[in-house]
């Protein structure tokens, strides 16, 4: 499956997160140690906030180790909120409609993880999206349908609500012996980080987040000299992170409004 990392704070050069730490993003592009698949070249994306409430997007179909061009974006941008990602397909083909993270107007989402059986349920979850947002829908993977499909559910007054909502829907297309669904995700309205980590079957792909005076990072995998400073999500955990602070409450496909517990 894929690796990803957003970042919510201070403002600093994409590189000093995405490239030259040690196990940075880049490098588990080709060598992840968390992963079902230690290579992530199927493309890679990169989204980023500066001066205009719309993220400006990158996406490539060029294995991150070796895209000069994301090399030298990374070098020049700064920012304080953006979200990156490395991809291994497992549902849609090789192409740049395919790269995460998926943008429309002010939003950003990214995914590792799958729709079970997406093949059987693909034409109902996209029957979920909206007319005026089908538009938006370039790519054939599941992870895009989803997040297109959430603005049905309410994602733009409440992102964890909406997709928790988002994916009962689909959980309740599926037949009892499908393959479990996997939902390690991060979404932002360009103000707010939502970091999700679920699965229909209790094992969700692997996702961390750290504090520091900074911001605060999400991640598949720690990066950097300190990999003790990260913890890992709860599995059926959501984090919610804004200027205010960050809260880690409970993640349920059939719940809306759980329960709180300041993170940081």
């Amino acid at each position: 499956m894929c690796r990803l990392l957003a970042y919510l704070g201070t403002p600093l050069f994409l590189e000093d997160l995405l490239i030259r730490p040690e196990g940075s993003l880049v490098s588990q592009s080709l060598k992840a140690r968390e992963a079902r698949t230690v290579v992530n070249g199927d493309g890679c994306g990169l989204g980023w906030y500066g001066e205009r409430p719309e993220p400006g997007l990158y996406r490539g179909v060029l294995p991150a180790w070796s895209d000069a061009n994301l090399a030298s974006l990374c070098r020049q941008i700064r920012s304080g909120l953006f979200l990156a990602h490395v991809r291994a397909a497992t549902s849609g083909g090789v192409s740049t409609a395919n790269c995460h993270p998926f943008a429309l107007g002010s939003r950003l989402f990214m995914h590792n993880g799958q729709i079970g059986d997406y093949a059987r349920v693909r034409r109902q979850v996209e029957g979920m999206i909206p007319d005026d947002a089908y538009a938006a829908r370039t790519g054939t993977c599941d992870s895009e349908a989803l997040f297109l499909a959430a603005l049905a559910h309410g994602l733009e007054d409440d992102p964890a609500g909406a997709f928790s909502r988002t994916l009962a829907a689909i959980e309740a297309l599926k037949r009892p012996d499908a393959e479990p669904t996997r939902f390690a995700a991060v979404h932002t309205d360009g103000h707010r980080l939502f970091a999700f980590r679920w699965a229909s079957d209790g094992q969700p792909p692997s996702l961390y987040s750290r504090y520091d005076a900074g911001g605060v990072m999400i991640a598949s995998e720690p990066c950097g000299s300190e990999p003790d400073a990260w913890v890992a999500m709860p599995s059926g955990s959501v984090l919610e992170a804004g200027p205010g602070g960050a809260w880690l409450r409970a993640f349920d496909v059939a719940t809306s409004t759980p329960g709180a517990r300041r993170a940081a």
